[in-house]
């Protein structure tokens, strides 16, 4: 079993590796940690919190409540807990590997679908994180880094965005159902 593990973590890295379109100037040092922690700070008379972020592609931070999820592996199988969850435009949903990981938090699906959307473009912004090779690296533009060790976070922020429904999953565990939807409102 342990072998199969390596096997999949090496796979998903090597994807990681030829997923490219990410960010050539990133940071060697993943931020796996807080989105708000390295958006700008809104410049005076900006829009007020809780309003459409400024430019597309440009991180836009925090201005709600942080939401809770656990990301685990184990006897009863692997999952999100919770697996659907609601929340406000300008909100943040932390991600926490429990147990069972490696584990990521993918999107794949948005409102007003379309790669090249803004709506894309914001929440690609919105998810920090290195591209490239490594254990630390997103495997594409809608998806964190592997989150390795129990205890590993990552916070992505939905301020900015369109409301409605986001379809996301664990990329490593997709195969063995762990997914869950995002509705934004």
């Amino acid at each position: 079993m342990r072998f199969k593990g390596v096997v999949l973590t090496a796979s998903v890295i090597a994807l990681g590796a030829c997923a490219g379109g990410g960010d050539k100037n990133a940071s060697s040092t993943p931020d796996t940690t807080a989105a708000a922690a390295a958006a700008p700070t809104p410049a005076a008379g900006a829009a007020a919190p809780g309003a459409a972020a400024a430019t597309a592609g440009t991180p836009a931070p925090i201005t709600g409540k942080t939401w809770d999820v656990k990301m685990i592996g184990d006897q009863k199988g692997y999952r999100f807990e919770p697996a659907t969850l609601t929340i406000k435009v300008g909100d943040g949903v932390r991600f926490t590997n429990v147990s069972g990981g490696p584990h990521n938090f993918a999107l794949n699906t948005l409102p007003a679908e379309g790669p090249d959307s803004a709506n894309a473009k914001q929440m690609a912004a919105n998810m920090p994180g290195q591209t490239g090779a490594g254990p630390s690296a997103k495997i594409g533009d809608l998806s964190s880094p592997l989150l390795t060790a129990p205890n590993d976070t990552y916070t992505v922020s939905f301020a900015g965005v369109k409301p409605g429904k986001y379809a996301f999953n664990c990329t490593p565990h997709l195969a063995l159902g762990m997914k869950g939807t995002i509705t934004v409102q």
